[in-house]
């Protein structure tokens, strides 16, 4: 039997890095319909005035005088040190002389392992990050400033401040940091929608820890997607202007001097720059970093279909896939393979509907359609045009959340447990014959207490997924908070062996 893959809208090379803390570094925004209660990108970033565009016409300028843009990008684009402190871990340290004679007489149980505490190294890590208000809110990639402990920022012209994070987004790869600043410099944030393939553009930012470097290139191609993040948005601007290991979080910039995109990826066997760099483009940072500040994490509308793109001839598409789609007329778009209940599109759209538009916006392959579905947010109403028994049909629908709803999110974290954990220690894993867990070390008010959890208890299970660390623990309770249900199946043992399961309710109003 052929096996497909589908892609799931919503439920969904190499990164420009610099050795270090998480391994990894490198509007004219369109208007979007939304609450009147909703704050817009520039509603929440007041940019510097007193910053001259350079004048620019795609016509008469022969050749493009670059000078202007590259000034006023280099005082804007900081350089960001990112540091995870040295932290003492206690690691099990095994005998293979024991081992290998416990294996030979039947001894499993691992007794030959020893406990010791070890101290982990400082990490640092250096990339760019781009001020994009006069008070000091900085964009940047999530992978620069993940995992660590300290953040540091210097400005080109010399002064440093201490920097915090206000908001992160794995699935963009963007995170908003905030130092403490006045008037700072700043880059006038443009309209990446109106970029035109050959277009000169500037990539700013600290390559291999060289401050303010600006390499020039043009625009290759628009809404590519790499498969870098995995389940996240992908919608890349291609340059051809050298962008390597440190340029992450740096400006992209057009030859007006405006920011159009935030450097993110290079495509490169080395490591190296080979040819080919990569930007998330203003129109999905614009978004992000607005509801990063707004609600701390990001609002995100989702169609709620299973999907396969038309685009690379057909190879997403099974044997029938491709007939109906021939039978329509389609050349691009997205196909709905499946529609999902209590998503948005349900009641809207079908099976075998080609998607080829958003608000009068060309959908040619799913980056294009994530870049589109990325401005708007749960509770926005949007035209969407479908081919349909040959015909093009234009539909009306309101986004929805990941749960099926138009509220706002929360960035629920542990705190709504109300409840502390520590990694099973190894004693009594011995003790209870238990290869991993993790124990609950004190309760508090909150959503365990109200489960009826205790203190001691072990935590086995949540969701079906084997739980071995804390951090195992946050990431399944944060999907949860996401998810349509809001609740954790928890399974596990009482010190005394007494087995136990809960469902824990993680619905707020």
């Amino acid at each position: 039997m052929k096996t497909t893959t589908k892609v799931i809208l919503g439920a969904t090379v190499v990164v420009a890095m610099s050795a270090g803390v998480a391994g990894l570094t490198a509007s004219y925004m369109m208007k979007m319909q939304e609450p009147k209660s909703m704050m817009t990108f520039n509603d929440m970033f007041q940019q510097n005035p007193n910053t001259r565009l350079a004048a620019f016409d795609a016509v008469d300028a022969q050749p493009v005088d670059l000078t202007q843009a590259a000034e006023n990008s280099v005082h804007a684009v900081v350089h960001i040190k990112s540091t995870q402190e040295s932290k003492t871990e206690t690691v099990t340290v095994r005998d293979p002389f024991y081992d290998f004679f416990g294996d030979f007489f039947g001894n499993r149980g691992g007794r030959g392992g020893q406990q010791r505490q070890v101290q982990t190294p400082e990490r640092v890590g250096f990339g760019s990050g781009v001020i994009i208000s006069k008070d000091g809110y900085i964009v940047t990639n999530n992978h620069v400033i993940e995992k660590a402990d300290v953040i540091s920022v210097k400005l080109n012209d010399g002064r440093e401040f201490q920097g915090r994070v206000i908001g992160a987004d794995s699935s963009t790869d963007l995170a908003l940091v905030k130092i403490e600043g006045d008037d700072l410099p700043t880059i006038p944030v443009g309209n990446s929608d109106e970029l035109k393939i050959g277009e000169w553009v500037l990539a700013v930012g600290n390559p291999f820890n060289m401050t303010s470097t600006v390499t020039a290139g043009i625009v290759s191609a628009k809404a590519r997607s790499l498969g870098v993040y995995n389940k996240g948005v992908e919608s890349f601007i291609q340059t051809d202007a050298a962008i390597n290991q440190g340029n992450s979080g740096g400006a992209l910039v057009n030859a007006r001097g405006e920011l159009v995109g935030i450097n993110s990826v290079l495509y490169s066997p080395t490591g190296s720059y080979s040819g080919y760099g990569f930007a998330i483009p203003t129109s999905i940072m614009t978004k992000v970093v607005t509801d990063l500040k707004e609600y701390g994490t990001v609002q995100r509308a989702m169609l709620g279909i299973s999907c396969r793109p038309i685009d690379n001839d057909g190879q997403m598409l099974d044997e029938e896939m491709k007939k109906k789609a021939e039978e329509l007329g389609a050349t691009e778009g997205v196909y709905v393979a499946e529609v999902l209940e209590n998503g948005s599109a349900n009641g809207v759209l079908q099976v075998d509907d080609v998607i080829i538009g958003i608000n009068n916006k060309r959908v040619k392959n799913f980056a294009s359609l994530q870049e589109e579905l990325a401005k708007y947010r749960p509770g926005d109403k949007v035209t969407v045009k479908v081919l349909r028994d040959k015909k093009e049909k234009t539909l009306e629908m309101t986004l929805k959340n990941e749960q099926g709803t138009t509220k706002v999110v929360k960035d629920n974290g542990m705190e709504i447990l109300g409840a502390a954990f520590r990694v099973l220690p190894q004693e009594m894993k011995r003790q209870l014959n238990l290869a991993s867990g993790v124990e609950v070390t004190g309760v508090t008010d909150g959503k365990m207490k109200e489960a009826g959890i205790r203190k001691g208890f072990i935590i086995l299970k949540v969701n079906g997924q084997s739980i071995k660390t804390v951090d195992q623990l946050e990431e399944v309770v944060k999907a949860a908070t996401r998810s349509a249900d809001q609740v954790l199946f928890i399974s596990g043992v009482f010190p005394s062996g007494k087995r136990a399961n809960y469902a824990v309710d993680l619905t707020q109003e």
